[in-house]
């Protein structure tokens, strides 16, 4: 690919990358339902087999919310408003869910996934948006069995779309009696809790494709490279924001982002396959 082929993707890439920063912080998600779409247009450029962009831009962009859940997650922690103690009773389920959920992504159907996370998405953003702040699933959020088949679910989900694991674990969360803004502090750390295994599975997949240089299992390294710095970058001032807006600004701006998620899964699932 020559130069002037290859700056207009590289830019599309840097400025994805700054918003999605943005968003990750704000919102605690990784940036993910941002990134995929993005990369999976821009990897036609790179030559990507049109049958593989998905799990390419899935998986790349599971790799990029790395650094920007550890960068989100310290600044929510520095205000306090990341939840340890359910974080370690989630997290096994979380981080075992991830790795399944990315080691068995080639064998879902994904018009299936979509469909299902499409609706679930658009139920959640009713919630957040509505002034149904009192609506409650639970006194407090489950720990143990419960907890750990609920959060086994969200990373194995999250991994297979690329996502940040608060896209699902905020609205979760809440309706569990979490307050909204430690809800989106945790989740925040709970993206690297799903990233990390998540990438850890495409890493290892052996896809049958003639895929670009620097591609390794589902992963494109040049992908990550582009993406993830400015996303980094750009976290932390999507944490100062979220602390800046009161509680039903913020599950506002919640609700409307879920919106859009919804909208792009439902999109997807009955878009030709």
């Amino acid at each position: 690919m020559d130069f002037p082929t290859l700056w207009p993707v590289a830019l599309a890439m840097l400025g994805t990358a700054l918003f999605s920063g943005v968003v990750a912080g704000l919102l605690g998600v990784g940036g993910g339902i941002i990134i995929v779409p993005a990369l999976e247009y821009a990897l036609q450029f790179a030559g990507v087999p049109a049958q593989w962009r998905m799990h390419v831009a899935v998986a790349t962009s599971l790799a990029t919310i790395i650094p920007t859940s550890v960068a989100s997650a310290r600044a929510h922690h520095a205000r306090g408003a990341v939840d340890l103690p359910l974080a370690r009773a989630w997290g096994p389920g979380m981080l075992l869910g991830a790795l399944a959920g990315s080691l068995l992504a080639s064998q879902v159907q994904a018009r299936v996934l979509t469909s299902v996370f499409g609706v679930v998405a658009l139920v959640v953003a009713v919630k957040m948006f509505l002034p149904l702040d009192h609506l409650r699933l639970a006194g407090r959020v489950p720990t143990g069995a419960a907890g750990g088949a609920i959060s086994g679910a969200i990373g194995a989900v999250s991994a297979m779309m690329g996502i940040g694991g608060g896209t699902i674990s905020v609205p979760a969360m809440t309706l569990l009696a979490e307050p909204i803004h430690r809800a989106v502090g945790t989740g925040a750390l709970f993206g690297l809790l799903i990233s990390v295994p998540g990438t850890a599975g495409y890493l290892l997949a052996q896809p049958k494709a003639d895929l670009p240089w620097a591609t390794v299992g589902l992963v494109s390294l040049v992908g990550v490279a582009l993406i993830a710095p400015g996303s980094m970058l750009t976290a932390p001032l999507g944490a100062r924001l979220a602390h800046a807006l009161s509680k039903r600004a913020l599950s506002r701006l919640f609700g409307m982002f879920l919106f859009v998620v919804a909208a792009r899964m439902l999109w997807r699932s009955m878009a030709p396959q």
